[in-house]
């Protein structure tokens, strides 16, 4: 069976900010499902010292080993899309999405910066169907009191 893919277009925005050691801040705001058109790096709008850019697509393929991810996220009251990014020229980029918890925390560990977005309710669909098929939790273990464990100082009885 061949694993859903899809490519989705990142919005990132870029404020103006009064700081001292920097004048902008760029964060992701939203994640759509059409392409960038120019497939390069595009200011969608702007005004009061606030831009919006919509960058070349990004692939997202689902994958079995991380259906635990999905379904994480997916059970969350407000689920989202994660998105790793750095700056290249000045601009704040994209470099990959995943809609699993275990993908971003492997990025944050690994130090990239990552933020997320809300999931747009056609990607949910298909995230929430691929974990529901895929996801089996893990069979839960039965604990022995300790009164059944042996000691380890010697036999139990005399």
């Amino acid at each position: 069976m061949q694993q859903p893919s899809f490519e989705v277009s990142v919005v990132m925005q870029r404020r103006q900010i009064v700081n001292r050691w920097q004048s902008d801040m760029w964060e992701p705001v939203a994640v759509v499902s059409e392409p960038n058109p120019a497939n390069k790096p595009v200011c969608i709008s702007g005004s009061n010292g606030v831009e919006r850019w919509m960058f070349p697509t990004l692939p997202v393929a689902l994958r079995r080993e991380e259906a635990e991810g999905y379904y994480l996220n997916i059970s969350t009251s407000t689920p989202r899309v994660f998105i790793m990014w750095g700056f290249e020229d000045e601009l704040g980029v994209p470099q990959a999405v995943s809609a699993s918890y275990n993908d971003a925390c492997s990025w944050m560990d690994a130090g990239e910066q990552v933020d997320s977005v809300a999931m747009p309710p056609d990607m949910y669909d298909v995230v929430n169907a691929f974990a529901r098929e895929h996801y089996r939790p893990e069979p839960k273990k039965r604990i022995r009191p300790r009164s059944f464990q042996a000691r380890d100082n010697g036999p139990r009885s005399r």
